[in-house]
């Protein structure tokens, strides 16, 4: 790796620090804290990094202080593990000061692990994002040795949308119907086009959304894993998009895709399964009644943002619906064995241990029949869960129950999305 190239990628990168424009997001940086943020493409992780870089701008650190790297950078093309130490004697030749690191897609380098211990070793400064949920295994994690907060970066909350979009959705002006319009436009944006942040500065927002798409299926899927059936590939996630609310199984997966025209095994459908895990498009939540094999082979499947889920749905609101709501619980409570569904004899849409929550999923409760089997559901799960609180999560429709004691809160989707 030529030296006097990366003096220059430094400098150009600096030069950008504070001319970056960053909608500040809701996360407060510990001071000694060094940081690994992993999510999916073009959920923030690059806004995080900015964001850290202009605090501390404000807090008096110099820009040629910070040395900042975004390792898709084409002209860093072919650097290794054994190059990376390059970085830091080209900023001491050029600055002569110990830099802060801000490291952006650093999945690209195989073996980069070593290189940030080493960093946190020698008490710098380190940010580190990338794309890869690889990034949390259990020997990166061990190699890391403890010296990074780990944080799962997702697209936008509602708060951070209404906030990048100077929508006021204060008490006081959700109160008068002009502000509670203006809050409702911007959820509808949101729930139909996702909390992708550089979305907001597109007026054709699907076109984006689909460029996102093509990019993390052809590349961070298809071209990392060597992938030559896309076709089997494409069928795939489209099927699992119009599969929403329901778990489905492997075996069922590969069916449908290979009777589609592209036959696949379902060894193959599980590895492509878990390319898109890793690539942080999809989710899976398991079923808390299952046993251990159903649990693992039986999932639902939720997508991380709602935009791209929308690409492939036509009348989608109820699948919308419950895959916004299937974010926010991921969002706030981890992604890892914390966020279940309920399916033996009832069936719950989520069900949080941590908050000992149950939550129903209904776009529209108007029908009797389906406001009866949503809340009764709720009541028999009380009788083999513990459930402080229990939700119906719907389009509109607001109101409290009362039933035998138990109390039930119906709540539209950007009230909850508010309050929680």
């Amino acid at each position: 790796m030529n030296k006097n190239v990366l003096k220059t990628i430094i400098a150009d990168n600096m030069a950008e620090i504070p001319n970056y424009r960053v909608n500040f997001r809701d996360f407060r940086f510990e001071r000694a804290g060094n940081y690994v943020f992993v999510g999916m493409r073009r959920a923030g992780k690059s806004y995080l990094l900015y964001q850290r870089m202009q605090e501390l701008l404000a807090e008096g650190i110099k820009a040629q202080e910070m040395l900042y790297i975004n390792f898709e950078d084409e002209r860093l093309s072919g650097m290794t593990a054994d190059d990376l130490n390059l970085l830091l004697e080209a900023h001491w030749e050029v600055y002569g000061v110990k830099p802060i690191l801000f490291l952006d897609e650093i999945q690209n380098i195989k073996g980069w692990e070593k290189f940030a211990r080493r960093l946190a070793d020698t008490k710098h400064g380190v940010f580190i994002t990338g794309s890869n949920a690889k990034m949390l295994s259990k020997d990166i994690q061990t190699t890391l040795g403890g010296r990074y907060i780990v944080v799962e970066v997702y697209p936008y909350n509602f708060k951070e949308y209404l906030n990048a979009s100077y929508t006021d959705f204060s008490g006081k002006a959700i109160l008068s119907t002009q502000g509670k319009a203006k809050v409702l436009r911007k959820y509808n944006d949101y729930f139909h086009f996702g909390g992708l942040p550089e979305n907001l500065m597109f007026s054709s927002k699907r076109d984006y959304l689909t460029s996102i798409y093509q990019k993390i299926y052809l590349g961070d899927i298809a071209a990392r894993h060597s992938i030559d059936n896309l076709f089997a590939l494409r069928i795939l996630f489209k099927k699992l998009a119009e599969s929403i609310k329901q778990p489905v199984s492997y075996n069922r997966i590969a069916n449908i895709v290979s009777s589609a025209g592209a036959r696949v095994s379902t060894n193959t459908i599980i590895n492509y399964i878990d390319y898109a895990k890793d690539a942080w498009l999809l989710t899976p939540l398991q079923n808390i009644a299952g046993k251990l094999v159903e649990k693992e082979t039986n999932p639902k499947y939720y997508y991380t943002d709602n935009g791209i889920l929308n690409l492939f749905l036509l009348d989608g609101n109820t699948s919308l619906l419950e895959n916004l709501v299937a974010v926010n619980l991921l969002r706030k409570y981890g992604r890892s064995d914390s966020v279940f569904f309920y399916n033996r004899g009832i069936e719950v849409d989520f069900y949080v241990p941590e908050a000992e929550t149950a939550i129903q999923v209904c776009y529209d409760l108007t029908n009797a029949e389906t406001f009866d089997r949503e809340v009764n559901a709720l009541l028999k799960l009380s009788k083999i869960l513990d459930c402080k609180k229990m939700l119906v999560i719907t389009g509109g429709m607001e109101k409290s129950l009362r039933i035998n004691k138990q109390k039930i809160d119906v709540v539209p989707a950007w009230k909850w999305l508010l309050e929680s």
